[in-house]
């Protein structure tokens, strides 16, 4: 009756299929999904992405991974040593110092090379911005201690002043 009718796909189903084998063949082929499609979306977004520093280095790494391996069940293979390239590409500009020291060595590093020096550098900026955020505290610390002392000098100094004064006028 379906197949009769065909009000759902009018148009795309031709008055010579009378089985419903041949039938669900015809719809799939309508709603079938296209590589190609999904293959430039997946690449898009993997080429466009950065790190900004939200989430971990790890994950943000495994992420274009995952994305890799999308695009390798869809039949585009991708290298390892392309991979490690596009995570450089895409740090931010606190990297610039961990993409030069990549750049200088002769070797290439696995995709578990780069996630391992990637979290060791992390850390290490994460440790330095902690440093200085707790040196600029102590420095401004330091610099309310300075005018909370220097009022207290001209307070003092204020009143040396007037009591002076006072017994220099009795």
């Amino acid at each position: 009756m379906i197949i009769k009718r065909g009000e759902a796909f009018r148009g795309a189903i031709s008055d010579e299929i009378t089985n419903a084998k041949d039938f669900l063949v015809k719809i799939e082929k309508y709603f079938e999904k296209s590589d190609k499609a999904k293959t430039s979306t997946l690449l898009k977004i993997l080429i466009s992405m950065k790190f900004k520093g939200k989430e971990k280095i790890r994950e943000y790494i495994m992420e274009m991974s995952n994305i890799v391996s999308k695009l390798k069940a869809l039949k585009l293979e991708m290298s390892e040593d392309l991979l490690v390239h596009l995570v450089l590409i895409s740090l931010s500009v606190q990297f610039s110092q961990f993409q030069v020291s990549y750049n200088r060595q002769r070797e290439k590093w696995s995709l578990n090379e780069l996630i391992s020096f990637c979290v060791q550098e992390e850390e290490r900026l994460q440790q330095n911005k902690t440093e200085n955020a707790h040196l600029a505290n102590t420095s401004k610390e330091r610099g309310i201690k300075r005018k909370n002392e220097a009022a207290k000098d001209k307070f003092l100094t204020q009143k040396k002043r007037t009591q002076t004064q006072s017994q220099v006028k009795k």
